[in-house]
């Protein structure tokens, strides 16, 4: 099982968190119209259906091996589960998003699959490079050792990771270093050529998740399947949080676990963060 990682309160007292249950918001403008010779106004009022949208995070993937962007047979698992799950609960979707990375595109598949063959409807599955992950390989093989050779102190990180690589404290020195790694990418302290820039990440994540709310038509239901470092950012923006929040919420996220939105046309409100209700078995929960 993962590490835990805390976040960081934030106050949410002047943001709308809604029910998914609750699904309209009225709305109100007022009107000036002509009347004779003089002008009158009314107050209209709306009652608009809002949409749903649930950020899923890919199943567990095979960290530290050659080919990383595979599920693993416990992510694999993890993503039947939550098909399993929504199936029993009743839920449908109108859309399906995930980026074209491996481990998010294959558990929305597999997800697909189970509905399938449930005998249910699956929306056909929209891929786009917007939705996926901060670029992790980039800065793991451009921007540790550059920063490694600038910093000793991260240096004694680094290399107490690759001194731990094959044994059990593998993953708490992965994630000592790379918080700190990922934290001067965030900070634009050192920026490599070949690697994505925090402000790029952020702004293809946000154009993605504006065009998706966007769409058509009120009351919408929309899946879209990606990874922790998109869904800390999107938490972070609708929270109005420091920017550095987006990555202390990233490491909290679980695998396969959903991140729930209600949405119109111009407004994304919280509804719940890293659900994990189909995941009763614990050995079936992990971080990494």
């Amino acid at each position: 099982m993962g590490r835990y990682f805390p976040v960081p309160y934030f106050s949410v007292s002047n943001f709308s968190v809604s029910k998914t249950r609750n699904k309209e918001m009225l709305t109100e403008k007022l009107e000036t119209e002509k009347y004779g010779t003089g002008k009158y106004t009314r107050r209209i009022t709306r009652r608009i259906k809002m949409g749903y949208l649930v950020l899923v995070r890919h199943g567990q993937a095979r960290m530290f091996e050659k080919d990383s962007d595979q599920l693993s047979p416990l992510g694999e698992e993890q993503a039947r589960s939550l098909a399993r799950f929504w199936i029993r609960q009743g839920v449908n979707f109108d859309e399906v998003y995930s980026g074209t990375l491996v481990r998010q595109r294959r558990t929305a598949e597999i997800a697909g699959e189970c509905f399938v063959q449930s005998g249910l409807e699956w929306p056909q599955l929209q891929t786009t490079p917007e939705l996926n992950e901060y670029d992790s390989v980039g800065i793991i093989n451009n921007l540790i050792p550059s920063l490694a050779e600038r910093d000793s102190a991260f240096r004694v990180l680094a290399e107490a990771f690759e001194k731990n690589r094959d044994t059990p404290e593998r993953n708490r020195h992965f994630q000592k270093m790379f918080e700190v790694v990922t934290s001067v990418w965030l900070g634009g302290e050192l920026e490599i050529e070949d690697v994505e820039s925090w402000r790029s990440f952020q702004s293809r994540v946000r154009s993605a998740i504006k065009r998706i709310i966007s769409g058509q038509g009120s009351g919408r239901r929309v899946a879209v399947f990606t990874s922790g470092g998109v869904i800390g950012l999107t938490v972070q923006n609708v929270l109005n949080a420091p920017e550095r929040s987006a990555l202390e919420i990233n490491w909290r996220v679980r695998n396969s676990s959903m991140t729930e939105f209600v949405f119109s046309r111009d407004r994304l409100s919280l509804d719940s963060f890293n659900t994990t209700p189909h995941l009763d078995d614990q050995d079936l929960r992990s971080y990494r």
